[in-house]
């Protein structure tokens, strides 16, 4: 991942909870949101879930660098959480991570 020319990094996750795990899964995001907008360097961090699709969910979070990122992504918390999120969620964490590149017409 790279940041921008603003400096600040995007991030989109989106991921699938497993068959009957829906409901675990977003109580277990809406717990774990409050904690990630309070890490050093968090502009954004918006937990979402998808319309019409019950069990799919999307994190739009907004870093100030990628330190600060890192930082979030290597808290001592997610030694805990990532294991707890394995559990709830269909594949690999990685798989639904997209970075967002802005940009606006030149002028």
């Amino acid at each position: 991942m790279t940041t921008t020319s603003n400096h600040y990094v995007t991030v989109l996750w989106e991921a699938r909870a497993k068959s009957g795990k829906e409901a675990a899964m977003k109580a277990f995001m809406s717990a774990a949101v409050t904690a990630s907008r309070n890490d050093a360097g968090n502009i954004d961090y918006e937990a979402h879930q998808v319309e019409g699709e019950p069990g799919t969910f999307v994190i739009f979070e907004r870093w100030e660098s990628r330190e600060a990122l890192d930082g979030h992504l290597y808290a001592p918390r997610m030694r805990d959480l990532v294991p707890q999120l394995l559990e709830l969620m269909d594949g690999a964490i990685e798989d639904g991570i997209r970075l967002l590149q802005p940009f606006r017409p030149a002028g």
